[in-house]
This record gives C-alpha cells, sequence and structure tokens, in this order.
C-alpha cells in the first residue's frame, strides 16, 4: 500500500496524514488504540480539565474521537463501494454539545472508542485491493479510500498528541 499523495485528500488533512508513520495502514490502526486506551485510562483523573475557556474536556476529546472515526469509515465505506454521491461534511462542535459525554464515564467512552475501532479495522481487511484507489466526495472535497484511512489514523494521532500536550500540564 502507498501513502496517499496530496492529490487524495483536501489540504487541510495534510497535518492528519502526516502523523502517520510508514507501514502498514490496517496493522497501525489496529494497534495504535491500545496506546491511546492505556493512556487515556491512566488520566482519567483529567476527565473534566479543559486546557482553556471555551475549549472541550479530556472526555469531551474521547467521545468525539469515536464520534469522528465513525464517520469517516462510514465516508469511508461508501466511497469503496463505488458512492458518487456527494457525503455532508458535519460540524463537530455540534456534535459534542449534544453527545452529553460528560455524563458518561470514562470506560463506558474508551469501550466505545474500542468497539468502532474494531468495526474499521473489520471494513479495512474486507476491502478488496482495487477498492484503496476509489475517489469520491465529502464535505466539498474529494477523497481516496487509502486517504481516508490514513485521516482516521491520523486523527486519533493528533488528538493523542493534543491531550499529551494542553491536557496534562
Amino acid at each position: 500500500m502507498i501513502r496517499p499523495a496530496i492529490s487524495d485528500y483536501p489540504e487541510h488533512y495534510r497535518e492528519y496524514i502526516g502523523l502517520v508513520p510508514e507501514g502498514d495502514i490496517i496493522a497501525l490502526i489496529n494497534a495504535q488504540i491500545e496506546e491511546t486506551v492505556a493512556y487515556i485510562k491512566e488520566n482519567e483523573d483529567r476527565r473534566d480539565f479543559r486546557y482553556a475557556d471555551g475549549k472541550w474536556s479530556f472526555i469531551e476529546v474521547v467521545g468525539h474521537m469515536s464520534d469522528t472515526e465513525r464517520i469517516q469509515a462510514y465516508r469511508l465505506m461508501r466511497i469503496a463501494r463505488g458512492d458518487k454521491t456527494q457525503l455532508a461534511g458535519y460540524d463537530d462542535e455540534d456534535y459534542v454539545e449534544n453527545a452529553h459525554f460528560s455524563t458518561r464515564t470514562i470506560d463506558d467512552l474508551l469501550e466505545e472508542l474500542v468497539g468502532v475501532r474494531k468495526s474499521t479495522v473489520s471494513l479495512l481487511k474486507g476491502l478488496p485491493e482495487d477498492a484503496w484507489e476509489n475517489r469520491g466526495f465529502a464535505n466539498n472535497g474529494e477523497f481516496t479510500v487509502m486517504a481516508l484511512a490514513y485521516i482516521i489514523a491520523g486523527h486519533e494521532l493528533h488528538h493523542l498528541k493534543l491531550i499529551k500536550e494542553r491536557y496534562m500540564v
């Protein structure tokens, strides 16, 4: 599998894709969740911490990670299956506000995150080789299936990095 080219996704996803190390993307996605879950679990006492007014709490970031992976995996599935429909964007601020993540436990949200990841890995493992190059449209941008897989991995790495840098002060 070849890393996605810049023409395989909108420019604003470059940071996410740049965080993903070389290697088998499915193996990476499958393995990285363990580090994320362990780190979040170790720091669950920070669950309500916000590094600034108006920023998401630690637990809201965890919930956001599941929501976003679900959405990106759905986009990936539709594009992999040859769907050419322009898929809508979403407002992550609205999703977090309406999810009420703060009423849930870290364990509950981590169970959900792991379940979402297992579903993503199963989806990726079942893709035919030629589907990885399929192109489709979401949120007014063009993506390949491969780019969406990298975005899923990179989004998690991005938020784990932010948690370490901003929530552990």
